[in-house]
């Protein structure tokens, strides 16, 4: 992979080019919804299905399934009858876990059992769409001070426009203690838009957060959001480096840039929704919703453009091709790796266990919109193929993989990306099945 240096002039460039993709007709027609205007009542009828999911694709006895490459696994329901779970993580007593709901609850489950009164203290937010409580990450010195940290969408009522935000607190068994916002992104935008939030700590102590492209306009090519993406004075579209107290290192990439926001790390993004560090290198690799097909894989470096809107190997949903020269770009990094079809790629993990053997060093990420887990291989440092995929026989959608202290793999499901009043969502362990050949 080529490393290219871009200047603050040409990345000005870069951001103007946006607009100037943009047909001159069009240019009168942006707009966002819910921060011009309210939303209108279809928008609002869209984001809310008069019909509920309620069911649990396993039941309360383990399911035995066989990945496409014959790998036997065994699901196990560990919890069920949540709403859109999106992030899960291990306390170091290794007997409690914690997770979010989008609908504002953080539970808790201790010895593989649901407590069902929800955590107190969790910041009040906005619940429109697809906004709610988005991702939980532990301090790295949990064990000892239990800090963590949650992401949520924030609005600005009376005002219109919603954003992404991030609280520390400090956690005791059922509450949240001393909460504090100490990010709120510069993401105001429609309500109807993405907001990514995915967290994660690296190597080097800080806390890395995804910002989603905020688009709210659906099928709509134009949106007043898109072209903030390459802008360095916005969050929109960016995965973002802090301290864990808020406060911006002085090592970042655009801090003594004029006009740039410090917080940015990478940007160019449309939606990263999986964060994961190499243990064997250190490199950080993320997962990012395309557009129609263009889902991608990214090589994070400190700095670098990613593209988006204008370089894609995906199209608009209407079919037309993201700019006049989508593929490649000066300045910007093409992906590590792309799906076509749409795999919808949410978090992901290197996994490091034992129980997995065909799994160990490998990425595997957990698929949306494909409803499937992929394997993928990563080699020479930036080549990425996909090997074994599972569990597409249940039919859900994959939002949150982690790897347990145990060493078995935990995801988080739910049965449809819309739908605040639904209930399906679970929480299930993946294990070998006894007896089977080596998995």
């Amino acid at each position: 992979m080529s490393v290219v240096t871009v200047t603050p002039l040409s990345r000005l460039s870069l951001a103007a080019a946006v607009l100037a993709s943009v047909p001159v007709v069009a240019l009168a027609q942006l707009y966002s919804p819910g921060v011009d205007q309210p939303l209108p009542a279809a928008q609002i009828a869209r984001e809310n299905p008069q019909n509920v999911l309620t069911g649990a694709a396993v039941g309360d006895k383990p399911v035995d399934l066989k990945s496409e490459g014959d790998m036997a696994i065994r699901v196990t329901k560990i919890a069920e009858g949540l709403s859109h779970p999106n992030g899960l993580v291990f306390l170091p007593d290794r007997h409690t876990m914690l997770l979010t709901e989008r609908n504002g609850r953080l539970r808790i489950v201790k010895d593989g059992v649901l407590d069902p009164t929800p955590v107190a203290g969790v910041p009040d937010m906005d619940h429109t769409a697809l906004g709610g409580l988005q991702d939980i990450v532990l301090h790295p010195d949990f064990a000892k001070n239990h800090i963590l940290y949650v992401s949520y969408s924030k609005n600005r009522l009376p005002k219109l426009g919603t954003t992404l935000a991030v609280a520390r607190a400090r956690y005791e068994p059922g509450r949240l203690l001393d909460v504090k916002e100490i990010l709120v992104a510069e993401a105001w935008e429609s309500p109807l838009g993405t907001y990514g939030g995915r967290m994660i700590f690296g190597p080097d102590g800080m806390l890395y957060i995804s910002v989603g492209d905020r688009d709210g306009t659906g099928t709509n090519p134009v949106s007043t959001a898109r072209a903030q993406v390459q802008l360095l004075s916005s969050d929109i579209g960016k995965i973002l480096r802090i301290r864990d107290d808020g406060s911006i290192p002085p090592d970042n990439p655009f801090v003594k840039t004029p006009g740039a926001r410090g917080e940015i790390f990478t940007y160019g993004h449309r939606n990263v929704y999986g964060m994961a560090w190499d243990p064997k290198t250190g490199q950080m690799w993320t997962s990012e919703f395309g557009p129609s097909g263009g889902d991608e894989i990214n090589m994070e470096i400190a700095g670098h453009n990613y593209g988006w809107p204008l370089v894609s190997m995906g199209r608009n949903y209407t079919g037309r091709l993201m700019s006049e020269q989508p593929w490649h770009r000066d300045g910007m990094d093409n992906a590590a790796f792309f799906w076509n079809p749409t795999f919808n790629p949410e978090n992901m993990i290197f996994y490091t266990g034992d129980k997995f053997p065909r799994l160990k060093g490998s990425l595997v990420i957990a698929g949306g919109g494909s409803k499937k887990i992929a394997k993928m291989t990563i080699r020479d440092g930036d080549y990425i193929n996909q090997g074994d995929t599972m569990l597409r026989d249940l039919g859900v959608r994959f939002r949150d993989i982690r790897q347990g202290p145990d060493g078995l793999i935990y995801v988080l499901t739910e049965g449809r990306l819309r739908g605040p009043k639904d209930t399906d969502g679970m929480l299930l362990r993946l294990e070998p099945v006894p007896g089977a050949p080596v998995p």
